[in-house]
């Protein structure tokens, strides 16, 4: 019988379907890295989230580990060019938290267009401050949505819907353009210099490079707002910084940081920003849904040998 660990909180419906599939489970969160390590051995599968940090040190360990899967979209605290190298699959599941993330992206725009946490924060202090918090609409507003995946595809969906004019830059737009026909495509400076709004749900460079800095910021409209709900670093921190506090950009709202934990970041305080911890994929529903395709994944892998959504 096959044996699985799962070392991350998350809904127990996958405990229930990998023991329905006559799949052994221990489920054992917050292992620090040396008893990782210790355990690894013992295992042939292994499902994470995101607090769960598989290094090489880890899979040079794991001497029954045939699959690693990641319940939720990004890899990135997954070595999957070690693990492959070892033979190892790495599995993830695309699309199970798409709508919870851009309903989280499109939160973040309503509460930066019109001033939600500023106007409650002064509202709590009872100064009553109607006339300072004039926001805009976001019908007829402009936005370009960089990256066209699941997520991209949902929130523009959600954009159109509501008025805007969509604009999607994506290194795929060939292959989807005849596809979606309500939306404009347009090149990276396109939607840099013309955008009111830039949303950013694409993966990083491959050195993890930012995708924009201050130049790029100099050359938008001085009322642009930027949202990134994708992956920490796209947007330079330190020169979102500088564009924010010297007035270049309105404003912007950050779910992802180049490093995380956050707890001490050069974009703390900074004026026009809302900050969120990483949550814009974390809702009830999504959490149920990732956990339910990792473990059916893993399921058809051990017992038939097909693999679905590797890496």
């Amino acid at each position: 019988m096959p044996k699985v660990l799962i070392s991350d909180a998350m809904d127990d419906v996958s405990r229930k379907i990998l023991i329905s599939h006559k799949i052994e489970v221990d489920v054992i969160t917050d292992l620090k890295t040396d008893k990782l390590k210790e355990i690894i051995q013992h295992y042939d599968g292994l499902i994470v989230r995101s607090a769960t940090k598989v290094t090489e040190e880890i899979i040079k360990n794991a001497k029954k580990l045939k699959i690693i899967g990641r319940a939720g979209a990004g890899v990135d605290n997954i070595d999957v060019k070690f693990a492959k190298s070892k033979n190892i699959i790495v599995m993830n599941t695309p699309g199970g938290n798409s709508n919870a993330t851009a309903e989280h992206t499109l939160a973040l725009l309503f509460s930066l267009i019109r001033l939600i946490p500023a106007a409650n924060s002064s509202t709590h202090k009872g100064l009553w401050e109607k006339k300072k918090f004039k926001g805009n609409e976001i019908k007829g507003k402009t936005i370009g949505i960089i990256g066209f995946g699941y997520v991209g595809q949902r929130f523009a969906e959600m954009c159109f819907s509501l008025g805007l004019n969509v604009n999607i830059y994506s290194n795929y737009f060939k292959s989807i353009k005849e596809q979606y026909t309500n939306y404009n495509y347009l090149n990276l400076n396109d939607i840099i210099t013309n955008c009111d709004i830039i949303s950013f749900h694409c993966k990083p460079n491959i050195d993890n490079s930012s995708i924009i800095n201050l130049n790029h910021m100099k050359n938008m409209k001085n009322n642009c707002l930027i949202i990134n709900t994708s992956r920490g670093n796209l947007v330079n921190e330190n020169d979102l910084k500088v564009a924010l506090e010297q007035g270049i950009i309105a404003g912007a709202a950050i779910d992802v940081f180049s490093s995380e934990p956050a707890k001490n970041n050069i974009l703390f305080n900074v004026p026009n920003i809302i900050l969120t911890p990483h949550i814009a994929a974390s809702t009830s529903e999504s959490q149920t849904t990732v956990a339910e395709m990792i473990a059916n994944q893993f399921s058809e892998f051990f017992n038939s040998g097909k693999i679905i959504n590797s890496i």
